[in-house]
């Protein structure tokens, strides 16, 4: 079983100087203001899941190189360091950056808890872990290389802010693609077609709460073609009270940005964490709403990391679960909020009031010069 993320240490990535066991719980939203270091956070988690798919140079070159991955560049920091602690098992890894710009991986070790660190890579552009995942441990028993592999090969980084007219859930695919939901909801029609045959419950979960904040909307419409040796499925419709089959170019961007949102909140076999950078985008007040339901619910079956600018979403969460980021002497700082702490203001003032009001810090900052 995929193990979620419990603890996290991050030195020298980007804005995050110096990030010490950081705790993380089943439901993580990360708030702040432009550029203090939500997004670099969970970037983090995108290089480690390209470690594990042995795609690390390809990820570093994409990223503008080595020195742009360094917190203030190679003359301040020399390499970055990453302690991931996944139940009983962890993981951790040293990168430094070279005259090419790439980022070698100097030391790659894991542990169990009750053994000691074994080192499984060292001096290459390429994580060992999926070597060693088949690995077995004591008493012929799987390693810890297998669940910490198990664990972040899981992990999906959604993406749906590109929902133009060339948007890839907007495109037909193959009937076949529908083993995992794709980071950019790619395979949305053939998936749903799945769960349909396969999984109608939750199925009619994800329609239903497309119809909450989409009434017109009354069904898919996944009939697959023949498209020369292909069979492809795309994402059409139908409205209330018509039995015409709309296109997925009629659907508004906001509407389809929610329906991808939904599909991957409602998955019956959801990734062990799944984040989303800002949810809220092209969305209604009330779609908001029922997308923090959404998200509850989810975070009670898997890790849910999310990071969003909206106080509507804000206030549909309790204090423990909000992460606030802000930039302090040009570094990201984390703390989670305190209960507490907010006790005699919550009588009065929603957590979005508050952080509109910076009683919850998380706004604009001006560093000194």
């Amino acid at each position: 079983m995929a193990h979620p993320l419990d603890k996290i240490t991050i030195e020298g990535f980007k804005s995050i100087r110096a990030l010490k066991d950081f705790e993380l719980c089943s439901l993580n939203v990360l708030i702040g203001g432009n550029g203090a270091g939500k997004s670099n956070f969970l970037e983090m988690f995108r290089l480690l899941r390209a470690m594990v798919d042995q795609n690390l140079s390809r990820y570093v070159l994409g990223g503008g190189g080595a020195y742009d991955f360094l917190f203030n560049g190679p003359k301040l920091t020399s390499a970055i360091s990453a302690h991931f602690v996944f139940g009983p098992n962890e993981y951790r890894f040293q990168l430094e950056p070279t005259a090419q710009e790439k980022l070698l991986i100097t030391l790659e070790e894991q542990k169990y808890h009750l053994g000691g660190w074994q080192t499984i890579g060292k001096n290459d552009f390429e994580s060992h872990l999926s070597i060693v995942k088949n690995r077995t441990g004591l008493s012929a028993r799987r390693g810890v290389g297998h669940y910490v592999h198990e664990s972040v090969s899981s992990w999906t980084f959604y993406h749906f802010h590109d929902t133009g007219k060339n948007a890839a859930m907007r495109r037909s695919e193959i009937v076949e693609d529908h083993r995992h939901f794709r980071a950019d909801a790619g395979n949305i029609a053939p998936f749903l077609l799945a769960l349909k045959n396969t999984s109608p419950r939750q199925y009619r979960d994800i329609v239903d709460s497309v119809r909450l904040v989409t009434p017109f909307f009354d069904d898919f419409v996944l009939e697959s073609t023949s498209m020369g040796e292909k069979t492809v499925v795309k994402l059409a419709w139908r409205q209330v009270g018509s039995d015409y089959p709309m296109q997925p170019y009629h659907f508004s961007d906001g509407t389809i940005r929610f329906i991808c949102l939904a599909t991957a909140l409602l998955q019956p076999h959801p990734p062990s964490t799944i984040l989303i950078d800002e949810p809220e985008l092209g969305l209604h007040p009330y779609a908001i709403e029922i997308l923090a339901e959404m998200i509850r619910s989810t975070a009670k079956r898997t890790q849910v990391i999310v990071s969003t600018q909206s106080p509507t979403l804000v206030d549909c969460f309790d204090p423990e679960h909000i992460v606030v980021v802000n930039r302090e002497k040009g570094a990201s700082t984390f703390a989670r909020l305190k209960p507490e702490a907010l006790v005699s203001w919550l009588d009065d003032y929603s957590l979005g009031d508050l952080w509109r009001k910076n009683v919850v810090e998380g706004g604009p900052v001006r560093e000194p010069c």
